[in-house]
């Protein structure tokens, strides 16, 4: 296995060859790459974009271990605006084919696609709830979202890659009992999970059990530490989850993937999407990169005392 970073805590927005370099010589050997939206593909990951990034990865000795798109229609309950969001899917099963990437990821999604307050939020807020129409047939969405899933799926197994979800607090699939749920119902060996412990943790899951239950379906993995009551990403070691237990389940299991540290809540990281305390850096601090080097330390530490065997 491999420890990798997401790009956009070090870089939020492109260009990303700069980030990559700095993710490489931090001592990492993966990163992920994002699509924020459909602009873009066409606007940033051109061919030219993409064999430019290619040559940056392979200089640095790294590989791409997943490529993020964002699809938040997929289960909405306008069918013009599900077969957009599959259509976006496919585009960036095609780029990620392009850069090398064996996984492509999205988070899971919003009924209907209706918004939900941010779960950050949830200490600060008197009331915490959500605005629901009336009305809705919740047993169709859940019939059309698992039918665009089975779509995203296919074309996925069609690229050779496949399709990793990511459980992600109030969504479909936000905890193991819904994420079981969902590979059940699409059936397809394309699909699985990207384990993101600060989105199950808070939401009542035990992370180490989480991979037990889910075994090989486990195909990458976000680390950030939390405080079990919000989904703040922090640095392994700053909050509530035992990460022992949680590399030795993955080790248990036979993962053999990237572990990609995504930090998105420490100070000094580039973030602009108006979330959480820390914003408003372009590009990632120094202090930013001397704490994704005390995790790897931290975290090879652990991995190496349980069996999991880093490259």
């Amino acid at each position: 296995m491999r420890f990798g970073a997401s790009v956009w805590p070090w870089k939020w927005d492109e260009p990303y060859d700069g980030a990559v370099r700095r993710i490489g010589r931090a001592g990492f050997r993966a990163t992920e790459l994002i699509a924020w939206n459909d602009e873009a593909f066409t606007d940033y990951y051109t061919d030219q974009t993409v064999r430019e990034l290619r040559a940056v990865l392979d200089g640095e000795g790294m590989v791409v271990s997943q490529f993020v798109v964002k699809t938040p229609s997929l289960a909405s309950a306008d069918p013009g605006d599900r077969a957009a969001a599959v259509d976006l899917f496919k585009r960036g099963v095609e780029k990620a084919v392009a850069l090398g990437s064996p996984i492509i990821n999205t988070v899971v999604h919003y009924p209907f696609a209706l918004s939900f307050p941010a779960i950050v939020d949830r200490p600060q807020m008197q009331t915490f709830s959500a605005e629901v129409p009336g009305g809705l047939d919740w047993a169709q969405n859940w019939e059309d979202y698992v039918s665009a899933l089975r779509e995203c799926a296919r074309a996925a197994e069609d690229g050779g890659i496949r399709y990793s979800l990511e459980p992600h607090p109030f969504r479909y699939g936000a905890n193991t009992e819904g994420l079981l749920r969902i590979i059940e119902a699409v059936d397809s060996p394309a699909l699985g999970v990207n384990l993101d412990p600060s989105h199950l943790f808070p939401v009542g899951d035990m992370p180490h059990v989480a991979v037990y239950r889910l075994g090989g379906r486990v195909l990458h993995c976000h680390f950030s530490d939390n405080d079990g009551e919000t989904n703040v990403h922090w640095r392994p070691g700053m909050g509530k989850i035992d990460w022992r237990d949680l590399l030795r389940a993955l080790a248990d299991t036979g993962f053999d993937g990237v572990i990609s540290l995504e930090f998105e809540d420490i100070p000094g990281v580039s973030r602009n999407d108006g979330h959480g305390a820390y914003r408003g850096n372009v590009e990632a601090t120094d202090g930013f990169v001397a704490e994704y080097r005390t995790a790897l330390g931290y975290l090879t530490g652990l991995a190496n005392e349980v069996g999991l065997n880093v490259e």
